[in-house]
């Protein structure tokens, strides 16, 4: 058990999709003894963190520089919640994900170590690769062949703390296809609700991916789409209440086809679906996975009894309340914030 009251709670990644929801969810349960850490650079992504509540703040440079020089500054923080990384699956400069994604994940797992911290980080669905079943922790890491450079620097991560005799101590989140508020920033890499909604907002329409595989028809192949409330709610579950457990998948453990998803989307918006269905481009065609669904046993078995939205609440939530308000996370009129036994 980790009492998160205790000390202060490093979140980096904090301005993200998923670090800014993880603030949302720490203050939704009473606690603001946080320190903020991202690289806010150029874009407008400093926005989600304006209704959140937190400590202090620090950029990801001056907090390995310091970790590098002087760890003792640090020595209040008690729980560390890893999130920050470069996400973009597209990303090829194979130097930057591997400084940016695999050394500072070494940096604060050893420091979280060294000072008996708790260590919750992200690793990622995108280490399964093409595996399109069974995408369960139990299977051995060195059989994982993910697809891409980001998939393979949250790999790298995992294998060096399991052969360093380590990963049992630290909490691994292998998220699946998360979605929801605070995913402006992405460029290209927003989930397909945020794009089709602009679309449909723009068009009256939206596009789809036709199936190149006989067995699924157009509109048909699945995803585990996980909204990320639930994800936050997952995370910030495992770490209160399992000390380490290595890798952890975090789905919503039900496929959903993305007609089924495209439908809640217009129903979202009050409107009759209208889909057209285009061409992958080439280059993506052999990477395509038609089916992936979390296996969340090891979850299950831990004690984790979180409950997720089913994917028509959570898309009409999204789309309802942040979406066509344009409200960020923390923007709500009326929060209901969980009290601490």
């Amino acid at each position: 058990m980790t009492d998160l009251a205790q000390g202060t709670i490093l979140v980096t990644g904090a301005a993200g999709l998923i670090g800014s929801a993880l603030i949302w969810e720490l203050n939704r349960r009473g606690f603001t003894n946080i320190l903020a850490c991202d690289l806010l650079r150029q874009d407008e992504k400093w926005k989600n963190l304006v209704p959140l509540e937190f400590a202090d703040y620090i950029e990801g440079d001056e907090l390995v520089k310091r970790l590098s020089e002087a760890p003792d500054h640090f020595y209040d923080i008690r729980t560390i919640f890893h999130l920050g990384a470069c996400s973009a699956t597209t990303e090829t400069d194979a130097g930057y994900l591997i400084r940016n994604n695999f050394e500072f994940t070494k940096l604060l797992a050893h420091f979280a170590l060294d000072g008996e911290r708790r260590f919750a980080y992200a690793s990622s669905a995108a280490t399964y690769g093409a595996l399109e079943t069974d995408l369960s922790e139990t299977r051995p890491l060195s059989t994982l062949r993910p697809l891409n450079m980001y998939g393979y620097s949250k790999h790298l991560f995992d294998c060096y703390a399991e052969r360093a005799g380590f990963l049992d101590q630290i909490t691994g989140l292998k998220y699946f296809n998360v979605y929801g508020p605070n995913e402006d920033h992405k460029g290209n890499m927003r989930s397909v609700v945020h794009k089709a909604f602009h679309q449909i907002q723009d068009t009256g329409r939206m596009s789809l991916f036709k199936s190149y595989r006989p067995e699924y028809p157009d509109g048909v192949q699945q995803r585990d789409f996980l909204y990320v409330k639930d994800a936050v709610a997952v995370t910030v579950d495992l770490a209160e209440n399992v000390d380490g457990g290595g890798l952890f998948n975090v789905g919503s453990g039900q496929p959903s086809t993305w007609l089924k998803l495209a439908h809640a989307i217009f129903a979202a918006l009050g409107r009759e679906p209208a889909i057209d269905f285009i061409e992958m481009p080439e280059t993506l065609r052999p990477k395509y996975q038609y089916f992936t669904c979390a296996d969340l046993t090891k979850l299950r078995e831990s004690g984790i009894r979180t409950e997720f939205y089913d994917l028509n609440t959570a898309v009409a939530d999204y789309v309802q309340q942040y979406l066509l308000t344009r409200r960020k996370l923390g923007d709500e009129p009326e929060v209901q914030k969980r009290v601490r036994d």
